[in-house]
């Protein structure tokens, strides 16, 4: 892996700590994915993509996330020993430097596939998979010592039942922090149930949807608050219009507005939120500069096409916090807003290496970033390119999620921010393929 890396933990570390900041378990697809069609193709006929490529999906897109942004990751995941099994692999280890120890190959089965077409900024997924031959409590056995992991709430797999002791609640035994997801609901059930998992939870960080849905409430403050009569630390996304929380640990409420960008490609916007909230917390940063952090490292990811591989490093954040704050004091009241809102990055950013790790691309991108095609104005991408790409490229940049479902949901994610200048969003969508 090129580029340096940027540890934001560092001056927590010590040699009795735990091994992993993050440990993670789910699923890895094979995300493939054709851009630039003009149509769907008719029953009977073929039409041919202007671009297409693949990149790692699911849990993949997490752990990328959380990589990125100096965190020390272990994902337990299924693996075929296919060639799509292979460059997933690869792609996570050798490229993100994530922890594969708790991983498994298993022969003879096929690595679960998604192929998304996309049109018009809209796409239609078809997924293929089987189940994973070994539950994730038993592939995992005892978890790595990690000070949090991140799961998703689930009646296949619920947390906190007596008698059972899954690996994310082993995890909790040996100290580590659970910060709880929650997926859509495509049957409109939205039981009150699943909640009742978080009982062992520290955190639970659902989209606006997500959390009136399960809570029964009308807005997303109400569910806020029925949220935080459960968990420790409560957050709620909404979408363009920032995220909100409150940590009775502490004793802080906030509520961060997003900041505007030109939003091009949601996909794992949620995850990337998930994964700058999650790192705040660890440094034990205040609630306001925990959402301030995550909703920019969202808003960073929706500005790429890529999926998992849009997830910025420190070096993209350090990019972005030099020109917010050279625009201060002369670029009017939204600029001086930002630069206020964000004055916290000015003791990280410079210790942060000049060659840290940037975003890489997607195996489609034509180019190593985007800027190269649009000319996107600097405050909105990275300046220099990404450090670290993955293989071959053809056609334009962009990529999905494995899930409709996931896309749904992540129709709240903090990042989905309305273009700030239409003339120059529909240039971005016009240049998808250079």
């Amino acid at each position: 892996m090129s580029g340096q890396a940027y540890d934001p933990l560092s001056d927590q570390r010590t040699p009795e700590g735990p091994q992993f900041d993050v440990f993670l378990a789910g699923t890895v697809f094979l995300d493939i994915v054709f851009t630039g069609l003009p149509a769907m193709p008719a029953s009977g006929t073929e039409i041919w993509a202007e671009g297409m490529g693949s990149c790692p999906g699911g849990i993949a897109n997490l752990a990328i996330a959380t990589s990125r942004l100096g965190l020390r990751t272990s994902l337990a995941a299924a693996f075929g020993d296919d060639d799509y099994g292979d460059f997933c692999w690869r792609t996570l280890a050798e490229q993100e430097s994530v922890d594969l120890s708790k991983s498994q190959r298993f022969e003879h089965w096929h690595s679960p596939v998604t192929v998304s077409m996309a049109v018009n900024r809209d796409r239609s997924m078809v997924t293929h998979g089987h189940p994973a031959p070994m539950s994730a409590t038993e592939m995992i056995g005892v978890p790595p010592r990690s000070s949090a992991v991140i799961v998703t709430l689930s009646a296949e797999e619920p947390l906190g039942v007596p008698g059972m002791s899954g690996w994310a609640e082993l995890a909790r035994r040996n100290g580590a922090l659970i910060f709880a997801d929650v997926g859509w609901d495509p049957s409109g059930a939205w039981s009150p149930a699943l909640l009742d998992q978080l009982s062992v939870c520290h955190a639970f960080m659902p989209n606006a949807v997500e959390a009136m849905g399960y809570t029964g409430t009308d807005t997303p403050r109400d569910a806020l608050y029925a949220i935080a009569d459960r968990v420790p630390l409560a957050v709620v996304t909404d979408g363009a219009n920032g995220a909100m929380a409150i940590d009775s640990t502490t004793g802080e409420e906030a509520y961060v507005p997003t900041p505007r960008v030109r939003a091009l490609d949601p996909t794992g916007a949620g995850d990337v939120f998930g994964a700058g909230f999650v790192l705040g917390t660890l440094c034990r940063w205040p609630l306001t500069d925990r959402l301030a952090f995550a909703g920019l490292c969202a808003a960073l990811a929706v500005q790429q096409f890529g999926g998992s591989l849009a997830a910025p490093g420190w070096g993209d954040i350090a990019d972005w916090w030099h020109e917010v704050r050279e625009a201060g004091g002369h670029g009017g009241a939204y600029a001086d807003s930002l630069a206020r809102r964000y004055s916290f990055l000015d003791r990280l950013v410079p210790t942060v290496p000049v060659g840290a790790v940037r975003r890489a691309a997607a195996t489609i991108a034509r180019y190593a970033d985007l800027e190269v095609a649009l000319q996107v104005p600097a405050t909105e991408r990275s300046e220099k390119p990404p450090a670290r790409m993955a293989a071959e490229t053809s056609g334009g940049p962009e990529d999905a999620t494995p899930h409709q479902a996931r896309a749904a949901s992540e129709a709240a994610a903090p990042s989905e921010a309305q273009p700030e200048d239409p003339d120059t969003s529909r240039a971005c969508s016009e240049g998808v393929t250079p």
